[in-house]
């Protein structure tokens, strides 16, 4: 097999817990894939405009799997986004509405909306997310094409949570964690691992030859559709026990690291 398209998370992935990465050595690393007609992906449940924020020079040049698969973009152009109808919306907010102590941001297609009662802390959080974020007095009154809604709470809430939502949503939404109390409503099939098949589609290049590396719930129909799946060190056991690989973690540059094997031509590449 030969690596053509290398896709990487973002948060727990690719950036280190400071939300940074070593700009240098990826920018030279970049050259070298480019140079080797190698494609370079970002596959993050993040909103599109905060995600092209880490890549102000390469925005052009790269593709990005943003909203968790709701919304793709090949080299600057969209060319997918997903769509809630007005009435599954306003299914998905009614439910979310009934539990007063949830805080959660609707995700659209020109611009993510959270409530003007929601509490500061929450929409200085989801801020650093959705770099495009309106503050609504009614979440009926939204003009947009909506495709996913994010919520942030502890992780102890969590399980619960999911469990209640699998079953008023079924059909609608489904919930995936992506980590750091993050839950993420998304569209049945409209995960990572599609967003990256509509990528794969128009580029004519097969799974196999694509490596993939994660470290939470929302990455995981991605590590399964690739060749070569790696798992973060600081990846939860359910998500290693899926990777064929393992990374270093991300305060340890292993997104750059698996980059660099590929580069390198050393293992697992080399067979």
């Amino acid at each position: 097999m030969t690596v053509k398209v290398i896709v990487t998370d973002m948060d727990g992935t690719f950036l280190d817990d400071a939300k940074q990465y070593d700009r240098d050595r990826f920018m030279a690393q970049f050259a070298e894939l480019q140079a080797r007609g190698i494609k370079f992906v970002v596959a993050s449940g993040n909103q599109y405009y905060q995600l092209i924020s880490f890549f102000p020079e390469l925005k052009e040049q790269i593709a990005f799997v943003a909203e968790n698969g709701a919304l793709v973009f090949d080299h600057g152009e969209q060319i997918f986004h997903g769509e809630l109808t007005r009435h599954e919306s306003q299914i998905v907010i009614g439910e979310l509405l009934k539990d007063k102590s949830l805080n959660f941001v609707a995700c659209g297609l020109q611009s993510a909306y959270v409530s003007d009662k929601a509490p500061e802390a929450f929409v200085a959080l989801m801020s650093k997310h959705y770099h495009r974020l309106k503050r609504i007095s009614d979440y009926s009154e939204i003009d947009d094409v909506l495709f996913k809604f994010s919520l942030n709470l502890p992780d102890s809430d969590i399980p619960n949570l999911i469990d209640a939502l699998h079953v008023s949503l079924d059909g609608i939404m489904k919930p995936v964690t992506s980590g750091f109390g993050f839950v993420d409503l998304i569209i049945p099939g409209l995960h990572k691992a599609n967003g990256i098949s509509r990528l794969l589609k128009r580029w004519n290049i097969s799974p196999q030859d694509c490596v993939a590396i994660g470290d939470s719930g929302n990455d995981a129909e991605m590590l399964k559709f690739v060749g070569y799946s790696f798992a973060m060190g600081n990846a939860g056991e359910a998500i290693k026990s899926i990777a064929r690989y393992q990374a270093d973690d991300n305060n340890h540059q292993g997104a750059l690291n698996v980059i660099q094997a590929v580069l390198d031509n050393t293992a697992p590449f080399n067979n």
